[in-house]
């Protein structure tokens, strides 16, 4: 078989970085202001009826953080059944590649792609561990904010989404399948794609979709076995 060249949009992939942006407010006004400049007087007031100062701060129950429902990213290249990934990426080594993280205690990926014929697969199945559920939450709804057109997948995890996008570069068409999922405090995230470069033409909708889909429900399985482990 004849190497072929692959189209410039596949070879230059970047992987999404997500930021979170977090805001304060400063309560300077408003009957929130006005309570704590009262506060003072109220304390100087209990001093002179009861010869003790007020303490607020000793009568409120204590806060403590929830426990985190996942504390480690799980190993991404052994989430999915091998059998799954020879399906999805034709010619792959099920092995897989991790991609380096800055801290894979909490972010890992692993990456699975090949050339077979003139098919090209390529299968992403990434794991994000934070702080609490809402911060996931935060996360999972800018994320499937930016990826509009898709819908939700009942059932699985907590919450999660699905979308397909159809690109075209020099006549060479690419279709790409993501599945976001969020449960508990763990994002799990799919991206799978495939183009055939004799005919031009990408996979089906429903093939990439459902191919996503089932490596999703794979990788969050895995994500659910780490926690008991």
């Amino acid at each position: 078989m004849r190497e072929l060249p692959l189209p410039l949009a596949l070879t230059a992939r970047l992987s999404p970085v997500v930021v979170l942006a977090c805001a304060g407010w400063a309560l300077a006004s408003g009957p929130f202001a006005s309570e704590s400049a009262a506060e003072p007087k109220a304390a100087q007031q209990q001093t002179r009826e009861t010869g003790s100062p007020s303490s607020p701060e000793s009568s409120a129950p204590s806060a403590t953080a929830a426990p985190k429902t996942y504390t480690t990213a799980p190993e991404p290249c052994t989430s999915l059944d091998k059998k799954t990934i020879t399906s999805l990426v034709p010619g792959a080594k099920t092995a897989g590649k991790e991609i380096p993280s800055t801290d894979s205690t909490v972010r890992r990926t692993c990456s699975w792609n090949a050339l077979k014929g003139f098919d090209y697969r390529w299968l992403d199945v990434s794991f994000e561990i934070m702080d609490s559920d809402e911060a996931a939450q935060k996360s999972y709804r800018q994320r499937t904010a930016d990826k509009s057109g898709g819908g939700a997948v009942p059932g699985l995890g907590d919450e999660a989404y699905s979308v397909v996008n159809l690109t075209t570069e020099d006549k060479q068409e690419t279709r790409e399948g993501a599945v976001l999922v969020r449960t508990a405090n763990a994002i799990v995230s799919v991206t799978y794609n495939g183009s055939d470069f004799e005919t031009k033409k990408a996979p089906s909708t429903d093939e990439i979709n459902k191919g996503a889909i089932k490596a999703a429900k794979e990788a969050v399985a895995t994500l659910a076995s780490s926690r008991k482990s």
